[in-house]
């Protein structure tokens, strides 16, 4: 079972490469894989023959998002935190729980992946729905194949997008607003034309084209590539995305409080995995 060992980690000459390996849930982000992605980035981090990392996933998509209705679905597991200075989100209830863990192996993770001092481009293709957004805003460049598609329908659930809310700095506000309202997919050149995405190439070329570009970059300065990651990190920052964040973060979880009090303690808004794919394919066929 591939839960087991859900990220694959392989070094090809300069680059690592680490990919989603739970292929049968469409690569969905449960505990076990957000702490084993931690721990192929600090891999690719302490090793100084590593000069670039390519993030992507196998089987038919890069990944649905959060892992919100597999067997393999652990959000009342233990884990040490390695994001956030917090108490254990297991012995506690309700909100507190549900702050304590998510600021952890959520907004706490990306943060701390989008600091790793060295380049990373995803390698997007099929699916990247959702906590998948997360994954591909915290690389610094993406790549997407033609078929690639992209969506955030957790308003679905009745809250203002996932926990790391970069959609205004990552598509411009009117997008942002147009695909958390409405739930839509939209296409990898839709998210190249708003500057989301680097390049859409055909899926057969997409690895390809992953590879020279990172055999490119892994032909510069290590400790400028670090330097510039940086500055442009703090810009970003100044022109507000942290603060964004955290501000949409405490909404979050105001709607989570809200659904848990209104629909009989789901926070989800009596939303699982089946009833988004349902909401989604109804409203496609619409």
């Amino acid at each position: 079972m591939s839960d087991a060992n859900p990220v694959a980690y392989e070094v090809v000459g300069p680059v690592a490469y680490v990919s989603l390996d739970r292929p049968e849930y469409s690569n969905s982000q449960n505990s076990v894989m957000t702490y084993a992605l931690d721990a192929a980035f600090t891999r690719a981090t302490e090793d100084n023959a590593v000069k670039v990392i390519v993030l992507r996933g196998n089987g038919k998509h890069f990944t649905g998002g959060h892992d919100i209705g597999t067997p393999g679905r652990d959000h009342h597991v233990s884990y040490e935190n390695k994001a956030a200075i917090w108490w254990d989100h297991t012995d506690r209830e309700g909100g507190d729980q549900r702050f304590a863990r998510e600021m952890e192996v959520y907004l706490g993770m990306c943060r701390r992946w989008r600091e790793i001092p060295k380049p990373m481009i995803a390698q997007v293709h099929g699916a990247c729905i959702a906590g998948g957004l997360m994954l591909a805003w915290i690389c610094d460049l993406i790549v997407a194949s033609d078929d690639a598609f992209f969506s955030d329908p957790v308003l679905r659930m009745g809250m203002p997008g996932v926990e790391y809310f970069a959609h205004p700095w990552m598509l411009g506000p009117r997008l942002a607003k147009e695909i958390l309202f409405t739930g839509d997919r939209f296409t990898a050149q839709r998210a190249y034309e708003v500057g989301m995405v680097n390049r859409v190439v055909p899926r057969e070329e997409l690895a390809a084209t992953v590879d020279e570009m990172a055999g490119k970059i892994a032909q510069m300065p290590q400790f400028g590539l670090a330097l510039t990651k940086r500055v442009v990190n703090l810009c970003e920052n100044q022109m507000g995305l942290q603060d964004g964040i955290d501000t949409a973060f405490g909404y979050h979880h105001f709607a989570h409080s809200y659904n848990a009090e209104t629909r009989a303690g789901d926070s989800l808004g009596g939303m699982d995995a089946k009833a988004m794919a349902a909401a989604n394919r109804e409203k496609d066929n619409t």
